[in-house]
């Protein structure tokens, strides 16, 4: 092996691994952590603390006005929510299986409540603290791969700082429980692949461990199958792959590690528990199938030259945020450019040093494990964009959906960097000083995160409100209506209404969710129009509309509503309209 990155980082140190294992833990916590409250809840997040207290979207009235109370009570604190209220909401009304939700649930009511709706902390306190403990398991999952403690610190220390990490963890939702089980999943992979590369069985507890895990992984996101299909990919490639007459005389083929075809009896029988794990969630994908919450990464079914470079440029994207992500998303656009040529500066120098590091890791007695991941994340987002192009859903659209290769991601550039490691820490070396650059941008990029410049929420009710309050016509009562036709549109009101009692409780706007079954739709047919006249005609004028996410033109002469045409500031996840209406 490697004496660079096969022994600890000095061998005369005193410093215990598991010291500086809980130094990337503090780190790591710390920017999870942080700010955690400052962000805006949007709705995916909605959906989550409604299904943590087992309500419903579909109790919020429609085509009618209704207060700020009436919109937030599905997220009132019940005294008492039984677990089988959360499992019901799950299989009645979302697309996603209900682990996390029921652990979610548990988590919730273990704090004492602060006022009378949830805790937007408590919330994203939970997926926040199992971020925390994918750092661990980040570094035992390296142990086990390399046999290397440089790797293992170098692994917990990237996955404290990653960006992509961080974003994760401080989404009240459940891709950071799921990266736990990739990680532990991928544990199984490589030492199964290790225990049959030595010719020997795969233990019993192992393969039920896996079983378990795979179900596990199932039943808290529906993607991690996956990593179920890529982690197959690399089982077929090591172990079957030169068998075929077809393959085993490829170059690449010959050159992979030699695994006996022995001792896979555990497992056909591994394979076999996981396929029936899966399968066991057909009854609910049915149900779920072309529901209207998938429906924003369908594509139309045009092709044209945005549906062709989308997924590449959404995929590349997401890749540099798992190590770096500068202010590029700042409102100041000298800031955005200048952050924007730091990250490319930096990615020109920094990937030929990773890509030395992985090919050294390839000719190296750590061979075998570096195939394994290579293999695996090729997979993955092989499968990605066979996804988006084949089927035409667009699932690089979703930054988050990454989490089902994202942990490999981040071993691998730990192996790659620590053949720039030397064990000597007295004076840094030229290569030593590449990796903490290196790994000195990944943390402040975490702040980027952390201060929501970059992986900025969808929608930005906070900058929206304190337009809505400057715009006002004094003493006028405030109407927001939008159109309606699934819960998507509830929560991004929601948002709103939990900006206004958090920025300005004495503001009372009333709120408007006009269903239209279809959008676009003819003038003759659409409904919302006339459901906004009738509800105009109930309240008292002067009055001030505030046409927001309204997808179908309306004429607003006959209510005596005059538009206001003053450019006004674009804000993330609204456009809007003001009207004045007149008595």
């Amino acid at each position: 092996m490697n004496q660079n990155n096969s022994q600890p980082l000095n061998k005369n140190s005193i410093i215990n691994p598991f010291v500086m294992l809980f130094l990337w833990v503090i780190i790591g916590t710390g920017l999870r952590f942080s700010n955690l409250v400052g962000k805006p809840p949007w709705t995916d997040e909605f959906a989550t603390l409604i299904a943590i207290l087992g309500r419903s979207f579909k109790t919020t009235p429609l085509d009618q006005s209704i207060s700020i109370e009436v919109l937030l009570t599905p997220l009132k604190i019940l005294p008492e929510a039984p677990l089988t209220n959360v499992v019901n909401y799950i299989t009645g009304e979302d697309v996603h299986p209900p682990i996390y939700f029921v652990l979610a649930h548990i988590w919730a009511y273990l704090f004492p409540p602060s006022s009378e709706y949830i805790s937007i902390w408590v919330a994203r306190s939970f997926p926040a603290l199992l971020g925390v403990l994918s750092i661990p398991a980040i570094y035992f999952l390296a142990r086990l791969a390399f046999r290397s403690n440089v790797v293992a610190q170098l692994a917990a220390a990237f996955m404290a700082v990653s960006p992509y990490s961080i974003f994760i963890s401080q989404e009240a939702r459940h891709y950071t429980m799921s990266t736990l089980w990739v990680i532990a999943s991928l544990y199984c992979l490589i030492q199964t692949l290790q225990n049959l590369h030595k010719n020997n069985k795969i233990p019993l507890p192992l393969s039920l461990s896996w079983v378990i895990i795979n179900t596990l992984g199932m039943a808290t996101h529906f993607f991690f199958v996956l990593t179920l299909i890529a982690q197959a990919s690399v089982l077929f490639l090591l172990l079957f792959a030169n068998h075929l007459p077809v393959l085993k005389n490829l170059k690449i083929i010959q050159k992979l590690p030699q695994i006996p075809q022995t001792n896979l009896s555990s497992l056909y029988a591994i394979i076999a528990g996981t396929i029936v794990g899966t399968l066991v969630w057909t009854p609910l994908w049915l149900r779920i199938y072309g529901d209207d919450q998938t429906q924003w990464i369908h594509g139309d079914g045009s092709f044209n030259l945005l549906s062709l470079i989308n997924p590449i440029v959404q995929a590349f994207a997401a890749w540099i945020t798992m190590l770096s992500l500068l202010p590029v998303e700042h409102p100041n656009i000298f800031i955005l450019i200048i952050s924007a040529l730091i990250m490319l500066i930096f990615f020109i120098w920094a990937l030929p040093i990773l890509w030395r590091g992985i090919k050294e890791q390839l000719t190296d007695n750590n061979q075998l494990s570096t195939t394994i991941l290579i293999t695996f994340i090729l997979s993955a987002i092989s499968e990605f964009f066979i996804i988006s192009y084949i089927f035409g859903i667009d699932i690089t659209r979703g930054a988050r959906y990454n989490f089902v290769y994202f942990p490999a991601v981040i071993l691998l550039i730990a192996a790659s960097l620590a053949t720039s490691w030397k064990n000597q820490i007295s004076s840094l070396s030229h290569s030593q000083k590449s990796v903490i650059l290196i790994w000195g941008m990944a943390f402040i990029s975490a702040i980027t995160v952390v201060s929501n410049l970059g992986y900025q929420k969808y929608y930005r009710p906070d900058l929206f409100v304190p337009i809505i309050q400057q715009n006002t016509t004094p003493n006028s009562p405030i109407l927001i209506a939008t159109n309606h036709q699934t819960l998507v549109q509830v929560g991004e009101m929601m948002g709103l209404a939990w900006e206004f009692k958090k920025q300005s409780p004495t503001t009372k706007p009333q709120f408007l969710l006009a269903h239209e079954k279809t959008i676009p739709c003819q003038e003759t047919t659409c409904q919302s129009p006339k459901t906004l006249q009738k509800t105009l005609e109930k309240l008292p004028r002067p009055l001030d509309l505030w046409l927001v996410n309204f997808q179908v033109p309306v004429n607003l002469k006959d209510q005596n509503c005059t538009q206001k045409t003053e450019k006004l500031p674009y804000i993330n996840g609204y456009g809007y309209q003001l009207y004045h209406c007149k008595p």
